[in-house]
């Protein structure tokens, strides 16, 4: 399980409070008695993975620093419907504050993790890892990549200052493929791979012999696959294989049967459905 980069995290709440609170919630300043205590909890509505349960946590925390929240379960964890997956005991105010947030992050993150391991699932059995992409909601990255670990999925670049991944634009741009990677290999340092991404054989092999280290095979076939995938390990056996492009549920198997090591799927942030999760609060 990853982890969650504590004060980037409390800053990210913050905003998203201060959106959502404006000068006040005025409904409940208006109808609830101030130091009213209250109780609440959050209550799966159907079968899921859970994630963001410190997310929620810090939303109440940050409204309030002495709340805190009492899971039941863990991030990662697979529930039933009708399971309670934490409760927090505090003043009503406070509760009813923070509701809206900790239930639109547990429920996005809950999808996503969610949708991973239906993913990971998936290629069960095969050397494939699931991994995700930088297709994220602006400011919920580190949120969104941390629900595909929950999942079981693993976290491709964060962001474009963390990885080499020439692409189709780039290679446009800088006249083929060998003489982008070669470009790359001269311009950043050692500790740094090159991944570059492929679609024809000849492509496969000037990245190959300019010395990448990854080689992306974007939107071929399950078959074209596995026919570069067989000329990449005889040519250097040691590179590393990605698939990216209409990866799907129905079609990701055979991406993995083809012999690849990775399978990023954008689906897992940008195609997540936010679950059911529900959040009761009573007189405390």
């Amino acid at each position: 399980m990853g982890w969650l980069d504590e004060g980037a995290l409390f800053n990210q709440i913050t905003a998203f409070l201060a959106e959502d609170l404006g000068r006040g919630d005025i409904t409940t300043q208006a109808c609830i008695k101030r130091n009213q205590n209250a109780r609440g909890r959050f209550i799966a509505k159907e079968p899921m993975t859970v994630a963001g349960l410190e997310a929620a946590e810090a939303v109440f925390a940050t409204i309030d620093s002495q709340q805190q929240l009492e899971a039941f379960v863990s991030d990662g964890e697979q529930v039933e419907a009708g399971k309670v997956i934490a409760r927090t005991n505090g003043f009503a105010d406070v509760l009813l504050a923070g509701e809206r947030l900790a239930l639109n992050l547990l429920q996005r993150l809950s999808g996503i993790a969610t949708l991973t391991r239906t993913y990971v699932e998936a290629v069960e059995g095969t050397n494939a890892a699931v991994v995700d992409t930088r297709k994220t909601v602006p400011g919920l990255r580190m949120l969104e990549k941390y629900a595909v670990q929950a999942g079981g999925g693993r976290n491709h670049r964060f962001g474009l200052d963390d990885g080499v991944l020439i692409k189709d634009n780039h290679v446009a741009l800088a006249g083929g493929v060998g003489a982008a990677v070669k470009r790359a290999k001269e311009a950043v340092g050692h500790l740094h791979k090159i991944e570059v991404e492929v679609s024809t054989e000849r492509d496969l092999r000037e990245a190959i012999e300019e010395g990448a280290d990854i080689l992306l095979l974007d939107n071929l076939t399950p078959e074209e696959t596995a026919r570069l995938v067989q000329i990449a390990r005889e040519r250097a056996p040691g590179v590393l294989l990605e698939s990216s492009g209409g990866i799907t549920l129905a079609n990701v198997r055979a991406y993995a049967e083809a012999g690849v090591d990775l399978i990023s799927v954008g689906a897992l942030t940008h195609s997540a459905r936010a679950l059911d999760i529900s959040f009761k609060i009573q007189p405390g």
